[in-house]
């Protein structure tokens, strides 16, 4: 029979939850218990870190923006006020898309700071994860890029940081010379990536007559992907009203394809001929939201063609994330 490991004896006053750090999963739990810490503190902190939050952006001013950001868009920027205003030697943080070298984050040699949007990140909580890269480039040396890092599970959210009242509005560029101040004269490891990141990037526009939606061009079609914020089933109930009544494309030769799930949102996808560029979907898409707004108002039962319908949106459907 196997021998069982004396456990150490508490060599220090346990230490109150609030007061213990994190130390790595192998190592005696601070706390004092005599045990591992992954076996003590360490559990309720790993399942704190990976649960999942399934709408990370939800308060935030442009929760649909964000998700659009982070899901569809290759290149954009938007400014983000900060609660308080900007600390000291900080004179703009910027969120983008992506950054050369994929950096979490940049200190740039003014002084500013680019936080990117599309990294991997380390929880299962993405506005956790960001807020923690953006608090460590406000704190790094300018002229220096941000590491990933694994996040503390009781560190602030985006929700904490950021100008509540503050606009989201997304400047969506053709390119990623927004990179650099001084592309011509970048480093030729920055360079490379950008010329990368510009060959593989989608024209893609976003809509001025409404909310959250993209435009995109590719070789044999186009699409306009929307990101919307209504619940789930209410969304798939007024689709599947509008599809039954032929009023869910946007004209001649578009169609709704499916639709796909993101951070919590519903984005419907429709297809567009190659010649519809994206001032040709504003009105039609004005008008879609007219009629949408009129289906998410009406709670009588679906017909036996409707929830065909929505049997077919349905199944259509995809989890992104």
């Amino acid at each position: 029979m196997a021998k069982k490991r004396p456990q150490s004896k508490a060599g220090k006053p346990q230490l109150k939850d609030g007061e213990i750090p994190v130390v790595g999963a192998r190592e005696p739990c601070p706390c004092g218990s005599g045990r591992r810490y992954k076996a003590c503190h360490g559990r309720a902190a790993a399942q704190a870190v990976t649960e999942l939050v399934q709408r990370p952006f939800e308060g935030l001013p442009g929760e649909c923006d964000w998700v659009a950001l982070r899901e569809l868009v290759p290149a954009a920027t938007v400014a983000l006020p900060l609660k308080g205003g900007l600390p000291d030697g900080v004179p703009s943080v910027t969120l983008a898309t992506v950054l050369p070298m994929a950096w979490p984050a940049l200190r740039r040699d003014d002084g500013s700071v680019l936080l990117a949007l599309q990294n991997d990140t380390s929880s299962g909580d993405l506005s956790r994860d960001l807020a923690d890269t953006l608090q460590r480039a406000l704190e790094a040396e300018p002229g220096s890029p941000v590491t990933a890092r694994r996040v503390p599970a009781d560190g602030p959210r985006l929700q904490d940081l950021l100008d509540p009242d503050a606009a989201f509005e997304p400047v969506v560029h053709p390119g990623f010379e927004f990179w650099v101040p001084d592309s011509e004269n970048a480093a030729p490891e920055v360079s490379a990536s950008l010329e990368r990141a510009n060959a593989a990037a989608i024209p893609t526009t976003r809509l001025t007559g409404v909310d959250a939606a993209y435009w995109c061009e590719t070789p044999e079609k186009n699409h306009l992907r929307w990101v919307m914020p209504h619940p789930e089933e209410q969304l798939l109930d007024a689709l599947a009203r509008l599809h039954a009544a032929g009023a869910s494309s946007l004209g001649e030769g578009t169609r709704l394809v499916g639709s796909f799930r993101a951070h919590g949102l519903m984005v419907p996808v429709w297809d567009l001929p190659s010649s519809m560029g994206a001032q040709d979907c504003e009105k039609p898409a004005a008008q879609f939201a007219e009629r949408l707004t009129d289906a998410l108002a009406s709670d009588a039962p679906l017909t036996g063609d409707e929830r065909r319908a929505r049997g077919g949106l349905t199944n259509r459907q995809v989890t992104l994330s």
